[in-house]
């Protein structure tokens, strides 16, 4: 059986539409990338449709992106008219939308935060919001997961002080998240989340290659090491809004939390400065490491459909891969996913796949305010 994909649109928030013919398509969607993007070349270049309308994207009759048009290029030539439509996630308008003015913050909590910056940001859900905590399994949709211990830490009073003119929506919010070593992102549903990548779980997808050509279920596959975007230690300074860096005072400072890659064959450190909001530099420096892990290392396998078992491939899921071409055998996590149509190949799903797993607790150092 096809794989089917459909996108529902509205270009006055009442009425809705429907297109399910396609010339080409790519749809988008990485863990590490704030806004997911789709491009759409349509069958039925006399559909009205314009930049703004909302939108809703289906692969197998599974919600895939909730989000927004962005632009809308037309052409004609000697084979006829052609329509192009591209757009983004919610997420999207996040990244688009600018803080206006200055506001102090001091001592707000995270929901009182989001309010306050996601009150003008329009068709988006403002209550919504998941926190979570188990990273093990699949990720439910709840508005909270976690202990109270875990919810009074995250929405613990946070210490910017300023929101700053020119800083973006998801500026703000990805660097509350981060200080407390979580990841700011979107669900297909355009629900928002503050998690962290899978640190394992059962293997919801299975991906062979081999010589003999026996079970295979895979077009290509490429294998990447990249040293160049890893680091042997990667350290966290925390700094409060207003101290100047240049003219700080080291004995007296900041929280600082170090945390090392035994694996790296070489010294190579990795220092950043967060002078916003220092609740957990540990955690911080722990969700940076296992970003250069993963980008360090990654798997990209192309297969020949969307879905696998009645389930779409979906970010943040574990798959198990045996390629003995290049002697990968185990479970690995889905950090990117590309649905895509074209005349030539037919529709195919590119995976981008990571080792799961957070940096090991032996690996901390923390250093205490003085």
């Amino acid at each position: 059986m096809s794989d089917k994909i459909f996108l529902e649109f509205s270009n006055d928030a009442k009425t809705w539409k429907k297109v399910e013919h396609f010339i080409s398509y790519t749809v988008e969607a990485d863990l590490y990338v704030a806004d997911h993007a789709f491009s759409l070349e349509l069958a039925n270049p006399e559909i009205d449709i314009h930049p703004g309308s909302q939108c809703r994207l289906y692969v197998n009759d599974q919600l895939e992106l909730t989000g927004i048009v962005d632009r809308r290029a037309r052409r004609c030539d000697k084979q006829g008219k052609k329509l192009t439509i591209e757009g983004r996630d919610l997420m999207g308008l996040l990244v688009d939308s600018y803080c206006e003015q200055f506001i102090t913050v001091q001592n707000t909590k995270l929901s009182a935060l989001a309010e306050l910056l996601l009150k003008t940001v329009p068709f988006i859900n403002r209550k919504d919001i998941i926190y979570q905590q188990d990273l093990v399994g699949k990720l439910k949709t709840r508005k909270r997961r976690g202990t109270s211990d875990f919810m009074a830490f995250f929405d613990a009073p946070q210490k910017m002080a300023m929101i700053a003119p020119g800083m973006t929506i998801f500026q703000v919010l990805q660097t509350y998240a981060l200080s407390r070593g979580q990841m700011f992102y979107g669900l297909p549903d355009g629900t928002f989340v503050f998690g962290r990548p899978l640190v394992g779980g059962e293997p919801e997808y299975s991906l062979i290659i081999n010589k003999e050509g026996i079970g295979n279920n895979l077009i290509s596959a490429d294998v990447e090491e990249n040293i160049s975007k890893r680091f042997s230690k990667v350290t966290v300074i925390g700094q409060q809004q207003g101290d100047d860096l240049m003219d700080m005072d080291a004995t007296k400072v900041q929280t600082k939390a170090t945390v090392a890659d035994p694996g790296f064959p070489f010294y190579k450190p990795f220092v950043q400065c967060n002078n916003n909001d220092s609740q957990s530099p540990a955690l911080h420096a722990r969700l940076l490491m296992t970003r250069m892990q993963h980008e360090g290392f990654r798997l990209t396998y192309e297969l020949a459909r969307h879905s696998q078992n009645g389930r779409n491939f979906s970010l943040n899921r574990m798959a198990q891969v045996k390629d003995s071409i290049h002697d990968v055998d185990g479970a690995f996590l889905i950090t990117g996913r590309t649905f895509k149509l074209d005349k030539q190949s037919g529709a195919s799903t590119l995976l981008r796949l990571s080792p799961p797993g957070l940096v090991e607790d032996s690996g901390l150092q923390k250093g205490a305010r003085k």
